[in-house]
Protein backbone atom coordinates (compact mmCIF):
# COMPACT_ATOMS: atom_id res chain seq x y z
CA UNK A 1 0.00 0.00 0.00
CA UNK A 2 1.40 3.37 -0.88
CA UNK A 3 1.39 5.96 1.96
CA UNK A 4 0.07 9.59 1.20
CA UNK A 5 3.30 11.26 2.02
CA UNK A 6 5.42 9.06 -0.40
CA UNK A 7 2.53 10.06 -2.66
CA UNK A 8 2.85 14.07 -1.84
CA UNK A 9 6.41 13.24 -2.29
CA UNK A 10 6.01 11.93 -5.67
CA UNK A 11 4.24 14.66 -6.96
CA UNK A 12 6.50 17.41 -5.45
CA UNK A 13 9.22 15.73 -7.26
CA UNK A 14 7.57 14.81 -10.80
CA UNK A 15 5.31 18.14 -11.43
CA UNK A 16 5.79 22.13 -11.20
CA UNK A 17 3.97 23.43 -8.75
CA UNK A 18 1.44 24.84 -11.45
CA UNK A 19 1.04 21.19 -12.84
CA UNK A 20 0.34 20.51 -9.19
CA UNK A 21 -2.43 22.59 -8.78
CA UNK A 22 -4.21 21.66 -12.03
CA UNK A 23 -4.08 17.78 -10.94
CA UNK A 24 -5.52 18.77 -7.38
CA UNK A 25 -8.26 21.48 -8.97
CA UNK A 26 -9.38 18.83 -11.73
CA UNK A 27 -9.16 15.99 -9.37
CA UNK A 28 -11.34 18.25 -6.87
CA UNK A 29 -13.75 19.24 -9.11
CA UNK A 30 -13.87 15.47 -10.34
CA UNK A 31 -14.60 14.13 -7.10
CA UNK A 32 -17.12 16.65 -6.42
CA UNK A 33 -18.78 15.81 -9.31
CA UNK A 34 -19.38 12.29 -8.87
CA UNK A 35 -20.63 12.51 -5.86
CA UNK A 36 -23.27 14.99 -7.60
CA UNK A 37 -23.72 12.53 -10.35
CA UNK A 38 -24.29 10.01 -8.05
CA UNK A 39 -26.66 11.63 -5.54
CA UNK A 40 -28.80 12.34 -8.78
CA UNK A 41 -29.18 9.27 -10.16
CA UNK A 42 -29.67 7.44 -7.07
CA UNK A 43 -32.39 10.32 -6.19
CA UNK A 44 -34.02 10.35 -9.83
CA UNK A 45 -34.05 6.09 -9.55
CA UNK A 46 -35.93 6.36 -6.29
CA UNK A 47 -38.21 9.11 -7.36
CA UNK A 48 -39.15 7.16 -10.92
CA UNK A 49 -39.09 3.77 -8.70
CA UNK A 50 -41.42 5.40 -6.46
CA UNK A 51 -43.83 7.23 -8.97
CA UNK A 52 -44.08 3.88 -10.60
CA UNK A 53 -45.38 2.04 -7.86
CA UNK A 54 -47.61 4.68 -6.86
CA UNK A 55 -49.16 4.49 -10.03
CA UNK A 56 -49.56 0.94 -10.72
CA UNK A 57 -50.96 0.45 -7.21
CA UNK A 58 -53.31 2.99 -7.93
CA UNK A 59 -54.70 1.57 -11.07
CA UNK A 60 -54.43 -1.90 -9.63
CA UNK A 61 -56.47 -1.05 -6.79
CA UNK A 62 -58.84 0.57 -9.15
CA UNK A 63 -59.76 -2.13 -11.43
CA UNK A 64 -59.88 -4.52 -8.38
CA UNK A 65 -62.84 -2.46 -6.98
CA UNK A 66 -64.25 -2.20 -10.48
CA UNK A 67 -64.92 -6.15 -11.02
CA UNK A 68 -62.30 -6.31 -13.76
CA UNK A 69 -61.27 -9.54 -12.01
CA UNK A 70 -64.47 -11.44 -11.86
CA UNK A 71 -65.67 -10.56 -15.45
CA UNK A 72 -65.23 -13.32 -17.44
CA UNK A 73 -61.60 -13.28 -19.06
CA UNK A 74 -60.11 -10.06 -18.17
CA UNK A 75 -64.18 -8.94 -19.13
CA UNK A 76 -63.96 -9.76 -22.89
CA UNK A 77 -60.50 -7.61 -23.06
CA UNK A 78 -57.76 -9.85 -25.03
CA UNK A 79 -54.55 -10.26 -23.53
CA UNK A 80 -53.21 -8.99 -26.80
CA UNK A 81 -54.68 -5.51 -26.19
CA UNK A 82 -52.73 -4.97 -22.44
CA UNK A 83 -49.56 -6.06 -23.93
CA UNK A 84 -49.52 -3.17 -26.25
CA UNK A 85 -50.18 -1.09 -23.57
CA UNK A 86 -47.32 -2.20 -22.14
CA UNK A 87 -49.32 -3.73 -19.41
CA UNK A 88 -49.38 -7.04 -18.00
CA UNK A 89 -52.65 -7.83 -16.02
CA UNK A 90 -53.77 -11.10 -14.58
CA UNK A 91 -56.00 -12.95 -11.95
CA UNK A 92 -54.80 -15.18 -9.71
CA UNK A 93 -57.43 -17.44 -8.42
CA UNK A 94 -55.87 -19.56 -5.72
CA UNK A 95 -53.23 -21.02 -7.27
CA UNK A 96 -54.85 -20.70 -11.38
CA UNK A 97 -53.02 -17.63 -12.73
CA UNK A 98 -55.18 -16.32 -16.10
CA UNK A 99 -53.84 -15.88 -18.75
CA UNK A 100 -51.64 -18.63 -18.76
CA UNK A 101 -48.99 -16.70 -20.29
CA UNK A 102 -48.67 -14.64 -17.08
CA UNK A 103 -47.19 -17.59 -15.14
CA UNK A 104 -43.84 -15.98 -16.11
CA UNK A 105 -44.41 -12.66 -13.63
CA UNK A 106 -46.89 -14.41 -10.50
CA UNK A 107 -45.07 -16.30 -8.06
CA UNK A 108 -45.48 -17.29 -4.24
CA UNK A 109 -46.07 -13.59 -3.21
CA UNK A 110 -48.89 -12.49 -5.29
CA UNK A 111 -50.31 -16.14 -4.21
CA UNK A 112 -49.97 -15.20 -0.92
CA UNK A 113 -52.20 -11.57 -1.94
CA UNK A 114 -54.95 -14.14 -3.55
CA UNK A 115 -55.00 -16.26 -0.37
CA UNK A 116 -55.31 -13.41 2.05
CA UNK A 117 -52.28 -14.41 3.80
CA UNK A 118 -50.56 -11.06 2.50
CA UNK A 119 -52.70 -7.67 2.28
CA UNK A 120 -50.51 -6.70 -1.11
CA UNK A 121 -47.17 -7.16 -3.04
CA UNK A 122 -44.84 -5.16 -4.48
CA UNK A 123 -41.47 -6.40 -6.29
CA UNK A 124 -39.53 -6.75 -9.38
CA UNK A 125 -39.51 -9.47 -11.74
CA UNK A 126 -36.99 -10.27 -14.01
CA UNK A 127 -38.88 -12.20 -17.15
CA UNK A 128 -37.36 -13.02 -20.62
CA UNK A 129 -38.32 -10.43 -22.09
CA UNK A 130 -37.25 -8.01 -19.77
CA UNK A 131 -37.71 -6.27 -15.85
CA UNK A 132 -41.35 -5.50 -14.53
CA UNK A 133 -42.08 -3.96 -11.83
CA UNK A 134 -45.64 -5.99 -10.43
CA UNK A 135 -48.12 -5.26 -7.74
CA UNK A 136 -50.64 -7.44 -6.89
CA UNK A 137 -54.28 -6.70 -4.59
CA UNK A 138 -56.83 -8.68 -3.55
CA UNK A 139 -60.03 -8.75 -5.75
CA UNK A 140 -62.10 -11.03 -4.30
CA UNK A 141 -62.39 -14.34 -2.01
CA UNK A 142 -59.56 -16.45 -2.77
CA UNK A 143 -58.33 -13.63 -5.84
CA UNK A 144 -55.78 -11.35 -6.43
CA UNK A 145 -55.42 -8.76 -9.43
CA UNK A 146 -51.83 -8.40 -10.65
CA UNK A 147 -50.55 -5.36 -12.70
CA UNK A 148 -47.01 -6.10 -14.36
CA UNK A 149 -45.12 -2.36 -15.41
CA UNK A 150 -42.65 -2.98 -18.01
CA UNK A 151 -39.36 -1.10 -16.37
CA UNK A 152 -37.68 -0.65 -19.90
CA UNK A 153 -38.62 2.92 -20.56
CA UNK A 154 -37.49 3.72 -17.01
CA UNK A 155 -34.38 2.13 -17.46
CA UNK A 156 -33.50 3.88 -20.74
CA UNK A 157 -34.15 7.53 -18.78
CA UNK A 158 -31.85 6.30 -16.24
CA UNK A 159 -29.25 5.12 -19.29
CA UNK A 160 -29.59 8.25 -21.56
CA UNK A 161 -29.25 10.13 -17.40
CA UNK A 162 -26.31 8.10 -16.34
CA UNK A 163 -24.43 9.22 -20.18
CA UNK A 164 -25.68 12.78 -20.01
CA UNK A 165 -24.00 12.97 -16.22
CA UNK A 166 -20.69 11.24 -17.58
CA UNK A 167 -20.84 13.51 -20.15
CA UNK A 168 -21.51 16.63 -17.87
CA UNK A 169 -18.46 15.18 -15.24
CA UNK A 170 -15.91 15.09 -17.89
CA UNK A 171 -16.44 18.35 -19.07
CA UNK A 172 -16.69 19.93 -15.61
CA UNK A 173 -13.16 18.20 -15.26
CA UNK A 174 -11.57 19.33 -18.27
CA UNK A 175 -13.37 22.64 -17.61
CA UNK A 176 -11.71 22.81 -14.21
CA UNK A 177 -8.17 21.40 -15.45
CA UNK A 178 -7.84 24.45 -17.91
CA UNK A 179 -9.14 26.94 -15.47
CA UNK A 180 -6.48 25.29 -12.67
CA UNK A 181 -3.52 26.02 -15.22
CA UNK A 182 -4.95 29.52 -16.26
CA UNK A 183 -5.70 30.37 -12.68
CA UNK A 184 -1.87 28.89 -11.58
CA UNK A 185 -0.29 30.06 -14.61
CA UNK A 186 -1.37 33.71 -13.81
CA UNK A 187 -0.85 33.48 -9.80
CA UNK A 188 2.08 32.09 -9.92
CA UNK A 189 3.41 34.90 -12.41
CA UNK A 190 4.73 36.97 -9.59
CA UNK A 191 6.49 33.75 -8.38
CA UNK A 192 8.14 33.10 -11.80
CA UNK A 193 9.40 36.58 -11.76
CA UNK A 194 10.63 36.47 -8.26
CA UNK A 195 12.37 33.18 -9.53
CA UNK A 196 13.73 35.09 -12.69
CA UNK A 197 15.38 38.16 -10.36
CA UNK A 198 16.95 35.63 -7.78
CA UNK A 199 18.33 33.91 -11.27
CA UNK A 200 19.51 36.73 -12.82
CA UNK A 201 21.11 37.75 -9.08
CA UNK A 202 22.85 35.07 -9.32
CA UNK A 203 23.76 35.33 -12.81
CA UNK A 204 24.72 38.75 -13.23
CA UNK A 205 24.94 40.07 -9.48
CA UNK A 206 22.55 42.55 -10.57
CA UNK A 207 19.99 44.19 -7.84
CA UNK A 208 17.14 45.27 -9.66
CA UNK A 209 14.06 45.14 -8.16
CA UNK A 210 11.35 43.93 -9.92
CA UNK A 211 7.84 45.53 -10.40
CA UNK A 212 5.19 45.14 -7.81
CA UNK A 213 1.14 44.72 -8.79
CA UNK A 214 -1.94 44.43 -6.90
CA UNK A 215 -2.00 44.30 -2.58
CA UNK A 216 -2.31 40.44 -2.40
CA UNK A 217 0.39 37.87 -0.53
CA UNK A 218 2.01 37.31 -3.78
CA UNK A 219 2.44 40.99 -3.93
CA UNK A 220 3.60 41.82 -0.51
CA UNK A 221 6.34 38.79 -1.66
CA UNK A 222 7.70 40.80 -4.28
CA UNK A 223 7.95 43.86 -1.96
CA UNK A 224 9.74 41.71 1.09
CA UNK A 225 11.92 40.52 -1.57
CA UNK A 226 12.38 43.77 -3.38
CA UNK A 227 13.73 45.10 0.32
CA UNK A 228 16.11 42.66 0.76
CA UNK A 229 17.32 43.21 -2.78
CA UNK A 230 17.83 47.05 -1.19
CA UNK A 231 19.22 45.72 1.78
CA UNK A 232 21.96 43.34 -0.01
CA UNK A 233 22.83 46.16 -2.29
CA UNK A 234 23.29 48.63 0.65
CA UNK A 235 25.15 46.24 2.31
CA UNK A 236 27.54 45.59 -0.45
CA UNK A 237 27.74 48.89 -1.31
CA UNK A 238 29.13 49.85 2.17
CA UNK A 239 31.57 47.14 1.89
CA UNK A 240 32.58 48.21 -1.06
CA UNK A 241 33.41 51.70 0.30
CA UNK A 242 34.71 49.65 3.42
CA UNK A 243 37.02 48.10 1.29
CA UNK A 244 38.29 51.34 -0.92
CA UNK A 245 38.79 53.41 2.26
CA UNK A 246 40.86 50.87 4.40
CA UNK A 247 42.59 50.53 0.88
CA UNK A 248 43.16 54.45 1.45
CA UNK A 249 43.82 54.65 4.57
CA UNK A 250 45.77 51.41 5.04
CA UNK A 251 48.42 53.27 2.23
CA UNK A 252 49.55 56.15 4.46
CA UNK A 253 50.89 54.19 7.02
CA UNK A 254 52.31 51.73 4.88
CA UNK A 255 54.10 53.94 2.41
CA UNK A 256 55.61 55.63 5.65
CA UNK A 257 57.17 52.63 6.97
CA UNK A 258 58.43 51.50 3.62
CA UNK A 259 60.15 55.06 3.46
CA UNK A 260 61.53 54.82 6.90
CA UNK A 261 62.86 51.05 6.64
CA UNK A 262 64.75 51.87 2.89
CA UNK A 263 66.01 54.78 4.50
CA UNK A 264 67.35 52.25 8.04
CA UNK A 265 68.74 50.13 4.75
CA UNK A 266 70.04 51.94 2.69
CA UNK A 267 71.88 54.01 5.99
CA UNK A 268 73.54 50.48 6.98
CA UNK A 269 74.71 50.16 3.61
CA UNK A 270 76.30 53.61 3.85
CA UNK A 271 77.67 53.01 7.03
CA UNK A 272 75.06 53.23 9.64
CA UNK A 273 72.90 56.65 11.15
CA UNK A 274 73.85 58.31 13.80
CA UNK A 275 72.36 56.68 17.29
CA UNK A 276 70.22 59.70 17.66
CA UNK A 277 68.90 59.59 14.06
CA UNK A 278 68.30 55.94 14.16
CA UNK A 279 66.64 56.02 17.47
CA UNK A 280 64.21 58.50 16.04
CA UNK A 281 63.64 56.62 12.80
CA UNK A 282 62.72 53.48 15.06
CA UNK A 283 60.38 55.40 17.47
CA UNK A 284 58.80 56.55 13.98
CA UNK A 285 57.97 52.96 12.77
CA UNK A 286 57.05 51.94 15.80
CA UNK A 287 54.27 54.78 15.80
CA UNK A 288 53.60 53.56 12.70
CA UNK A 289 53.13 50.65 13.47
CA UNK A 290 50.77 51.30 15.99
CA UNK A 291 49.07 53.34 14.22
CA UNK A 292 48.43 50.77 11.37
CA UNK A 293 47.98 48.06 14.26
CA UNK A 294 44.72 50.02 15.56
CA UNK A 295 43.87 50.27 12.26
CA UNK A 296 43.44 47.01 11.11
CA UNK A 297 41.98 46.49 14.66
CA UNK A 298 38.76 49.39 14.21
CA UNK A 299 38.56 47.91 10.28
CA UNK A 300 38.03 44.30 11.92
CA UNK A 301 35.75 45.75 14.80
CA UNK A 302 33.13 47.33 11.69
CA UNK A 303 33.50 44.66 9.57
CA UNK A 304 32.01 42.49 12.22
CA UNK A 305 28.59 42.98 10.57
CA UNK A 306 26.67 40.08 12.96
CA UNK A 307 24.03 41.28 15.44
CA UNK A 308 24.93 41.27 19.45
CA UNK A 309 25.02 37.73 20.98
CA UNK A 310 21.89 36.30 22.26
CA UNK A 311 23.05 35.98 25.84
CA UNK A 312 24.13 39.61 26.77
CA UNK A 313 25.57 39.81 30.04
CA UNK A 314 24.08 42.12 32.54
CA UNK A 315 26.70 45.12 33.70
CA UNK A 316 27.04 48.34 35.55
CA UNK A 317 27.63 50.66 32.76
CA UNK A 318 29.37 53.01 35.41
CA UNK A 319 31.76 49.99 36.05
CA UNK A 320 32.88 50.09 32.06
CA UNK A 321 33.20 53.72 31.73
CA UNK A 322 35.32 54.08 35.07
CA UNK A 323 37.64 51.57 34.14
CA UNK A 324 38.11 53.50 30.36
CA UNK A 325 38.66 56.62 32.22
CA UNK A 326 41.32 55.15 34.15
CA UNK A 327 43.12 53.66 30.69
CA UNK A 328 42.68 57.03 28.48
CA UNK A 329 44.20 59.09 32.00
CA UNK A 330 47.39 56.82 31.59
CA UNK A 331 47.66 57.49 27.92
CA UNK A 332 46.92 61.32 28.52
CA UNK A 333 48.32 62.25 31.40
CA UNK A 334 48.80 66.36 30.50
CA UNK A 335 44.21 66.05 30.48
CA UNK A 336 42.41 66.29 33.58
CA UNK A 337 39.32 64.21 33.69
CA UNK A 338 36.52 64.66 36.04
CA UNK A 339 33.83 61.95 36.10
CA UNK A 340 30.29 61.37 37.72
CA UNK A 341 29.12 58.77 37.41
CA UNK A 342 25.55 57.27 38.26
CA UNK A 343 24.85 53.01 38.36
CA UNK A 344 23.54 51.99 35.39
CA UNK A 345 22.37 48.34 34.39
CA UNK A 346 22.54 47.52 30.79
CA UNK A 347 22.41 43.82 29.24
CA UNK A 348 25.14 43.86 26.81
CA UNK A 349 28.99 43.26 25.80
CA UNK A 350 31.65 44.54 28.06
CA UNK A 351 34.57 44.35 25.52
CA UNK A 352 32.25 46.22 22.99
CA UNK A 353 31.25 49.00 25.25
CA UNK A 354 34.74 49.63 26.49
CA UNK A 355 36.10 49.97 23.45
CA UNK A 356 33.14 52.57 22.69
CA UNK A 357 33.84 54.43 25.73
CA UNK A 358 37.51 54.68 24.97
CA UNK A 359 36.73 56.17 21.75
CA UNK A 360 35.00 58.79 23.18
CA UNK A 361 37.51 59.19 25.64
CA UNK A 362 40.53 59.17 23.12
CA UNK A 363 38.65 61.30 21.04
CA UNK A 364 38.41 64.57 23.83
CA UNK A 365 41.84 63.33 25.10
CA UNK A 366 43.08 64.34 21.41
CA UNK A 367 41.39 67.35 20.96
CA UNK A 368 41.51 68.57 24.89
CA UNK A 369 44.22 71.95 25.27
CA UNK A 370 47.22 70.90 27.91
CA UNK A 371 45.84 71.38 31.04
CA UNK A 372 42.45 70.71 29.59
CA UNK A 373 39.59 69.36 31.38
CA UNK A 374 37.60 66.26 30.10
CA UNK A 375 34.10 66.15 32.05
CA UNK A 376 32.93 62.80 31.92
CA UNK A 377 29.05 62.18 33.44
CA UNK A 378 26.74 58.96 33.37
CA UNK A 379 23.03 59.85 34.56
CA UNK A 380 19.93 58.24 33.55
CA UNK A 381 21.74 56.27 31.05
CA UNK A 382 23.20 58.97 29.16
CA UNK A 383 26.92 59.32 29.22
CA UNK A 384 28.32 62.89 27.92
CA UNK A 385 31.70 63.57 27.22
CA UNK A 386 32.49 67.49 27.08
CA UNK A 387 36.18 68.67 26.19
CA UNK A 388 37.54 72.65 26.21
CA UNK A 389 39.09 71.96 22.53
CA UNK A 390 37.79 73.81 19.42
CA UNK A 391 34.97 72.15 18.80
CA UNK A 392 33.12 70.14 16.21
CA UNK A 393 31.55 72.71 13.05
CA UNK A 394 27.98 72.25 11.96
CA UNK A 395 28.86 71.31 8.64
CA UNK A 396 30.40 68.45 10.40
CA UNK A 397 28.45 67.17 13.08
CA UNK A 398 26.00 64.68 10.83
CA UNK A 399 29.28 62.89 9.39
CA UNK A 400 31.38 62.61 12.58
CA UNK A 401 30.19 59.28 13.16
CA UNK A 402 30.42 58.01 9.85
CA UNK A 403 33.65 55.29 8.43
CA UNK A 404 36.42 57.16 7.84
CA UNK A 405 35.36 60.95 7.91
CA UNK A 406 37.60 63.23 9.10
CA UNK A 407 37.06 67.17 9.32
CA UNK A 408 39.84 69.40 7.92
CA UNK A 409 41.01 70.62 10.99
CA UNK A 410 42.06 66.59 11.96
CA UNK A 411 43.34 65.59 8.35
CA UNK A 412 46.62 66.97 9.92
CA UNK A 413 46.23 64.61 13.18
CA UNK A 414 47.28 60.63 13.49
CA UNK A 415 43.57 58.69 13.15
CA UNK A 416 42.01 56.44 11.16
CA UNK A 417 38.25 58.21 11.17
CA UNK A 418 36.76 54.91 12.48
CA UNK A 419 36.84 55.51 16.36
CA UNK A 420 33.62 57.44 16.31
CA UNK A 421 31.80 54.98 13.72
CA UNK A 422 32.67 51.78 16.27
CA UNK A 423 30.76 54.34 19.13
CA UNK A 424 28.28 54.36 16.57
CA UNK A 425 27.82 50.90 15.40
CA UNK A 426 28.13 49.79 19.05
CA UNK A 427 25.14 51.74 20.34
CA UNK A 428 22.94 50.68 17.33
CA UNK A 429 23.46 46.78 18.59
CA UNK A 430 22.59 47.81 22.13
CA UNK A 431 19.41 49.65 21.07
CA UNK A 432 21.00 52.97 21.74
CA UNK A 433 21.52 55.84 20.36
CA UNK A 434 24.82 58.83 19.50
CA UNK A 435 24.48 62.51 19.38
CA UNK A 436 26.92 65.54 18.82
CA UNK A 437 27.24 68.98 20.25
CA UNK A 438 28.93 71.77 21.99
CA UNK A 439 29.98 71.83 25.82
CA UNK A 440 29.60 74.83 28.37
CA UNK A 441 33.36 75.48 27.65
CA UNK A 442 32.72 75.80 23.68
CA UNK A 443 34.42 72.19 23.18
CA UNK A 444 32.44 69.05 21.61
CA UNK A 445 30.02 67.39 23.56
CA UNK A 446 29.55 63.75 22.59
CA UNK A 447 26.94 61.64 23.69
CA UNK A 448 25.75 57.71 24.28
CA UNK A 449 22.64 56.55 25.60
CA UNK A 450 22.16 52.86 26.29
CA UNK A 451 18.73 51.67 27.59
CA UNK A 452 18.70 49.68 31.12
CA UNK A 453 17.60 50.36 34.89
CA UNK A 454 19.35 52.22 37.30
CA UNK A 455 20.77 50.54 39.91
CA UNK A 456 19.47 50.29 43.37
CA UNK A 457 22.05 50.03 46.37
Amino acid sequence: MTHPWRTRRWLSERLSLAQRVTLLTSAAVGLTVAVVALAVYLQLRSQLQHSLDDSLEQRARSAAESGLATIGTLGGIPPSAFAAADVRIAVVRGSLVTPQSAAGYVGRPEIDVAYGRSPESMRTVDAANGSFRVVAVPAGPQSALVLAQSMTPTEQVLERLGLVLWAIGLAGVLVAGVSGWAVADNGLRPVRQLTAAAERVSRTQQLRPIAVSGDDELARLTVAFNSMLMSLDASRTRQQQLVVDAGHELRTPLTSLRTNIELLSQADTAGGLEPQARAELLADVRAQLSELTTLVGDLVQLARDEPLRSDPMPLDFADVVRAGVERVRRRAPGVRFVDKLEPWLVHGEAPMLERAVTNLLDNAAKWSPPDGTIEVRLRGGQLTVADEGPGIAERDRPHVFERFYRSREARTLPGSGLGLAIVAQTAQRHGGVVDVSSSPSGGALLSLRLPGEAVRR
